[in-house]
């Protein structure tokens, strides 16, 4: 059973919006960190967003700072990723994580250990 699913992607024109859940299921992240990172064809799986286990922190990524924020609701498992403005640039797989080891926000990559399966974000010109 995968742990975290994503939906809410699509294909949306520049300038529009998009929110992106990520659920959790089989077990509770709600003592964990959470984050949004994406990843364009041929390119490294970038950060986009994270946010501590309370929500009381949350860091962005410089290329979507002041367009995306990130939210999350422990009572239901869930965490978004509201997405305005949105640029031709931001086209690619979305994938929700969760760093269960680590309750404060986290940029680095390598502390999430859960993924979800990810979801396509297209967005035309």
């Amino acid at each position: 059973q995968v742990p975290l699913v994503e939906s809410g992607g699509g294909l949306v024109q520049a300038g529009g919006s998009l929110r992106l859940s990520c659920a959790a299921s089989g077990r509770s992240f709600g003592s964990s960190a959470m984050g949004w990172f994406r990843q364009a064809p041929g390119k490294e799986r970038e950060f986009v967003a994270t946010i501590s286990w309370n929500g009381g922190t949350t860091y962005y990524g410089d290329s979507v700072k002041g367009r995306f924020t990130i939210s999350r609701d422990n009572a239901q498992n869930t965490v978004y990723l509201q997405m305005n403005s949105l640029k031709t640039e931001d086209t690619a797989v979305y994938y929700c994580a969760a760093a269960s080891r680590r309750a404060i926000a986290t940029i680095n990559r390598r502390e999430y250990n859960y993924w979800g399966q990810g979801t396509q974000v297209t967005v035309s010109s």
